[in-house]
């Protein structure tokens, strides 16, 4: 089953961001390891990583208050 993020900006909105599939949850949160701080600049303030259609988890890209 694939793995993939989809990305969402300060209002909760979908947008847009790379298209990457992983093989395993820990691909993708090893990539979104190495990404999350080109994708807090372009604007996405929360990830959700999907498993085909199925959420497992929400993040915040946001700096810890």
């Amino acid at each position: 089953m694939p793995w993939s993020w989809r990305y969402e900006g300060v209002d909760g909105q979908p947008v847009a961001g790379p298209a990457e599939t992983f093989s395993s949850q820990a691909d993708a949160e090893s990539w979104i390891g190495q990404a999350w701080r080109e994708l807090a600049a372009a604007g996405v303030t929360q990830v959700t990583l999907v498993e085909d259609d199925r959420v497992d988890y929400k993040m915040s890209l946001l700096p810890a208050e």
